[in-house]
């Protein structure tokens, strides 16, 4: 009998070797075989860890070059019409990058994760034809290698739901396009075995459905089920409860259903339907998306729970969701204090966690290795309960006592003095913050960090740069400049370097998107800020010009949801605490002639739960929080934030309640479609929307840009807006920055000399 089960495992590699053979490759400095040559090696490698593992069903086509949604997209044939004169590795990267002749498609966060996935681009003319040959490749691969996978498969129904239609019609009536594919695609899947699982991604069900999708569902998987008798269809949602999904998922021939119980714990409710079914469960309790070590006979009480309803023949054990959302292993994390080590559970170490768990649950007998581990799960889980390096008492009893909560003056009076003050014209330029993060500081970082170098010549190579850094903006003609951050390996890491509660990994990278990898930080205890964490650098940058520098902070809210984060205390709570060290470095900053913080909520929308119900309380203490970090602003003082990746039409009014004095957005892949909605509720404030593409190596002509301008002038005043890229530039290469930026400045120029500014 199968009883572990895994959704889906990393696949950047535990050394980002998948990143760099990517990166080499689109340097120019490799073939393509190359990438393929790691892309088996680390395929074969992870197979391997499951197995050994003891892991029992283990997918195969959760492996990616950049990204799942995107890969689907070529299964189906959803090609663009811009991309279809190319053909293999130059149409997938071109779809997924831009080109020089066309701009990559759309990327939006993976539901709350920060996870980016590539949007499908569907017209109702365009004709679609399947090619599995990734897919059928990959089942093969595993089995020369002794392993039968189950299909990982991204479902119909979600495909439709993440995709967009570039007549801006409704995906779904794509449905009766779509579905035959699907049909053909398990047709051929079916010839590969005598008895294959596949599974069917459909986490769209954890989202409030609406009733004309929840009408697809038992029309989609009667019509697949049907489809080959050999073939066992799991239909996989995570991050939340389906419940209504699974009410009429009960009524299909589907063999499984996967469910996430720990972060949909409401998919108890549903256990009678899914008993009464006699359908096989798939209960996620391994956690997927955090790294505290699991609590082995707390999860084991939970299976028996289920138990009650489910009976055990019809339980498989398995992990919450994909582990591509955690890091690779601990096995090269050399550095890391050995109790907070012992507290933590990586993805290949969730593996043997899943399957003790799974033995301890089905009653079967463990040998003295496995007792041993049993015993120092025990032992890890009371230390880390009881720790008084969890605690801290002052830090409590300070955010107990917060009187005040938000500014004092309003926008009105506030943006006044900030123009008599800053006196900047209408459409002024700057960036979003970050600089390309070279080779030379790179290493400067990591030199310091052992120890090679001291940190006299630490500050002296990270001021060389910042000294280039600002001479470079001032030759680009920008009117508010930034330092560059050289000195930050990662927006999120570098404050929680400087904060107490906070740890560190040397090795805990999680892919973002394509190549990109961060190392999130990670929160075990109570949060608070030794001594100013950024005050050095900017004024030290601001010596250097006489145009206005920005102080460059991260906000709680997105320190919070890119950490990973304690789970004894509530998230509102570790939020405040991390509000109230934002709020005293803000403060700080200003004290040292700082005039314009941008106190950055790039990860704000991300963070909403994916419910609506339970929508209204984060907001109201993410709106909470970003005011009390900012509240020690004086009125001169203005205030800057920026979103990435957002679809602000159904928070704009939370927005506004954050009372920023500044917002930029990432709109350049998206024309001014995401800004017409601050049109449309009369939105104060001054915007930036971004008018080019960051995430694209290509550079913007001046001509592209002064059309993009003319496009936000259709929507906000000149008076009201910023002009400035999508996002930070540390992802770039100085080549492709500076032409950029210069094109950026004369684009404005252009623009307001033909407005008379």
């Amino acid at each position: 009998m199968s009883n572990t089960y895994v959704i889906g495992f990393p696949r950047i590699g535990e050394q980002r070797e998948l990143k760099f053979a990517l990166e080499a490759y689109w340097a120019g400095k490799t073939d393509f075989s190359e990438v393929e040559k790691t892309a088996s090696t680390l395929k074969t490698r992870h197979w391997q860890y499951q197995k050994d593992a003891g892991i029992d069903l283990i997918s195969s086509n959760d492996f990616s070059l950049y990204d799942n949604m995107l890969d689907t997209a070529v299964l189906l044939g959803a090609i663009p019409q811009r991309f279809r004169g190319l053909e293999g590795e130059a149409l997938y990267f071109g779809m997924a990058r831009g080109t020089k002749d066309a701009v990559a498609m759309e990327m939006t966060k993976w539901f709350n994760t920060n996870y980016h996935y590539i949007v499908p681009e569907l017209h109702p003319n365009d004709t679609y034809a399947l090619n599995a040959d990734k897919l059928i490749a990959e089942y093969k691969e595993a089995k020369a290698q002794g392993i039968t996978t189950k299909i990982n498969l991204i479902g119909p129904i979600t495909f439709l739901g993440l995709s967009k239609r570039t007549d801006r019609g409704d995906t779904y009536e794509l449905f009766g396009k779509i579905l035959p594919l699907y049909e053909a695609l398990l047709q051929q899947i079916s010839t590969l075995d005598d008895h294959i699982t596949v599974q069917i991604d459909e986490p769209i069900f954890v989202k409030d459905i609406e009733p004309k999708v929840l009408s697809l569902i038992k029309p989609c998987y009667e019509t697949l089920c049907a489809v080959t008798d050999n073939v066992d269809i799991v239909v996989a949602t995570y991050f939340e409860h389906a419940t209504e999904a699974v009410k009429v998922l009960v009524h299909t021939p589907v063999w499984g259903i996967a469910l996430d119980f720990l972060y949909g714990k409401k998919n108890f409710e549903v256990l009678d339907a899914i008993a009464n079914s006699g359908k096989t469960l798939i209960a996620g309790v391994i956690d997927g998306r955090n790294i505290w070590k699991c609590d082995i006979d707390a999860t084991v009480a939970q299976l028996e729970k289920i138990a009650k309803t489910v009976s055990k023949e019809k339980l498989i054990v398995s992990t919450s969701c994909s582990l591509l959302h955690t890091p690779f292993t601990l096995k090269y994390e050399e550095k890391l204090d050995s109790e907070i080590k012992n507290w933590l559970s990586y993805g290949v170490e969730k593996l043997d966690e899943l399957s003790l768990v799974a033995k301890c649950f089905f009653g079967e007998n463990l040998n003295a290795a496995e007792q041993a581990a049993l015993e120092a799960n025990r032992k890890a889980n009371h230390s880390r309960r009881t720790s008084a390096r969890i605690h801290d008492e002052a830090v409590q009893q300070r955010v107990a006592n917060i009187t005040k909560h938000q500014r004092d003056e309003t926008y009105k009076t506030r943006i006044a003095l900030q123009h008599e003050l800053l006196g900047y014209k209408p459409l002024a330029t700057t960036t979003i913050g970050s600089f390309p993060q070279t080779t030379e500081v790179r290493q400067a970082r990591r030199d310091f960090k052992k120890g090679v170098i001291d940190e006299a010549t630490y500050k002296e190579k990270m001021k060389a740069y910042i000294d280039e850094c600002v001479a470079c903006q001032e030759r680009c003609g920008l009117e508010v400049l930034v330092h560059g951050e050289p000195e930050r390996n990662d927006m999120v890491e570098y404050f929680g370097e400087q904060l107490k509660g906070y740890g560190f990994s040397q090795n805990g990278w999680v892919q973002s998107y394509g190549s990109r990898c961060v190392k999130p930080p990670f929160i075990y205890g109570d949060i608070s800020r030794p001594k100013p964490m950024t005050v050095e650098w900017i004024t030290y940058a601001q010596s250097k010009t006489e145009k206005v520098m920005k102080g460059m902070l991260t906000g709680p809210v997105t320190i919070l949801n890119w950490s990973f984060v304690r789970d004894d205390l509530p998230r509102s709570e570790v939020s405040r605490q991390i509000a109230v060290a934002i709020c005293d470095e803000v403060d700080d900053l200003q004290k040292a002639g700082i005039k314009i913080i941008q106190v950055d909520e790039a990860a704000f929308k991300e963070g909403y739960p994916l419910r609506s119900e339970n929508i209204p309380e984060y907001e109201r203490w993410a709106v909470r929080d970003f005011k009390l970090s900012v509240s020690s602003a004086l009125p001169q003082t203005q205030i800057h934030t920026h979103m990435c990746y957002s679809e602000f039409n159904d928070i704009i009014r939370t927005i506004e309640a954050m009372d920023a004095d500044v917002i930029s957005i990432e709109t350049a892949r998206s024309g001014n479609e995401l800004l017409k909605i601050f049109a449309e509720v009369g939105y104060k404030q001054e915007v930036g929307p971004g008018v080019y593409d960051i995430h694209s190596p290509r550079i913007p002509s001046v001509e592209e840009i002064v059309i993009q301008i003319h496009k936000l002038l259709e929507v906000l005043p000149k008076e009201q807006l910023w002009i400035n890229p999508d996002c930070g530039l540390k992802t770039r290469k100085w080549e492709e920055v500076i032409p950029s930026l210069e094109n950026m400045v004369k684009a404005v120029h252009i623009v307001r000399e033909e407005l008379g500014v």
